[in-house]
């Protein structure tokens, strides 16, 4: 199976993206784990920094990236333009806040002591619309890459412009390989991905069919 992008403006094919084989998913989630090993013990400085740094990119490009979004999904460019500056937003305000959003939570307990402690959990599996390429990404990767987990994106298969466009920010911002995977994939495969228990977590911005059908599997294989 293979993806087209198709130019809403011209009404032309403009990328083809190739579905990724099942040794290809095994190579990312593999890679989603190991690196999960060594990113949760990073400090929380470094991951602010590469928040810092994607967010950066992320403005400095922006026209090119809102012509992206304006030739996948004919969103006009201003509001395109509009996706990219919140995005870049959205990075820098976790990066900016981390040390406070990380810190441990001292509660109030009538006996003994008690605090909240945020903690990293592993590999999650981020299911993305389609309305929102930069946007959705943004407010799913920032929090959890900034705690210490490590991230598998799937897009919606209409714009892998997009979705390919995000992974390579990453990697120019020094992200460390294994921390950010783009998932080309059908929605059925990337179904099956919840049986998988190295995937410690699953997010779905979606339909309530999407919603209620994820939630039985999470519920029968976790």
């Amino acid at each position: 199976m293979s993806f087209q992008a198709i130019s809403s403006v011209i009404q032309k094919e403009v990328k083809l993206a190739v579905e990724m084989t099942d040794a290809e998913v095994e190579t990312a989630v593999a890679n989603a784990v190991n690196t999960f090993e060594e990113w949760r013990k990073t400090d929380y400085q470094s991951r602010a920094q590469l928040l810092y740094t994607v967010s950066g990119i992320l403005l400095s490009k922006k026209n090119e990236l809102a012509h992206i979004i304006t030739s996948e999904m004919r969103k006009t460019l201003i509001h395109a333009e509009g996706e990219i500056k919140l995005s870049s937003e959205i990075f820098g305000y976790f990066a900016k806040n981390a040390k406070t959003f990380l810190a441990d939570k001292i509660l109030n307990s009538l006996h003994g002591k008690a605090l909240i402690k945020y903690c990293p959990v592993g590999v999650l599996l981020g299911i993305q619309p389609w309305d929102f390429p930069f946007y959705q990404i943004a407010r799913f990767t920032a929090p959890n890459i900034l705690i210490g987990n490590t991230v598998l994106v799937k897009h919606a298969n209409k714009f892998p412009q997009c979705a390919m466009a995000i992974e390579e920010i990453f990697i120019e911002a020094g992200a460390p390989f294994g921390l950010y995977n783009n998932l080309l994939l059908s929605n059925s495969r990337t179904s099956n991905l919840v049986s998988d228990k190295r995937i410690r977590g699953v997010s779905l911005t979606g339909s309530e069919t999407a919603g209620v059908s994820l939630s039985v599997d999470a519920g029968k294989y976790n």
